[in-house]
């Protein structure tokens, strides 16, 4: 059924909303996909910060135009779903590579960082990333290694100096 010109605008307006706050943008082909599936991906999808959109190519074309993620425009071909990471910027790719595992129709097309089109076979660029909480034990685990090392530097030269005054 074809879209009234207000119907197309307010989804040219929804998804170019949804663009200008994303930290990243997923394309993905979802077709063969059953409802019940896209029901759970949808609902895992909102509670990871991310938000599905369906939208004819077109529309997509035109609500990515002149925003940093103009870059997928050659990816939108058939069927699309987009997904924007609004909280943290693998969160799509995390959710769309461990859907894609369990569903082989579904298949990711493109993504995009920072205005940087990435390739699908690369998902994992971004599926990697760590979160906030990740990144932060990572880095207290770093910190924590290091100032033991100096505890045991510390300790060793304090006996190499008692051995020497024994000697």
């Amino acid at each position: 059924m074809p879209l009234a010109l207000e119907g197309k605008k307010a989804i040219v307006a929804e998804v170019s909303e949804a663009a200008k706050s994303a930290l990243s943008v997923v394309v993905a082909d979802s077709r063969g996909v059953t409802v019940e599936k896209m029901t759970g991906l949808r609902k895992q999808a909102r509670e990871n910060g991310v938000q599905l959109r369906v939208v004819r190519n077109t529309l997509a074309r035109r609500a990515l135009s002149g925003t940093q993620w103009e870059c997928l425009n050659e990816s939108f071909v058939g069927p699309t779903l987009l997904a924007f990471s609004t909280e943290h910027p693998g969160a799509a790719a995390r959710l769309f590579k461990d859907f894609a595992k369990d569903e082989k129709n579904f298949e990711v097309k493109a993504l995009a960082y920072e205005g940087e089109l990435i390739a699908a076979s690369d998902i994992d660029r971004l599926a990697t990333l760590p979160t906030y909480d990740e990144a932060i034990a990572k880095l207290m685990s770093v910190m924590k290694e290091a100032s033991a090392g100096k505890l045991v530097r510390t300790l060793a030269a304090l006996r190499d100096q008692k051995q020497e005054q024994a000697a």
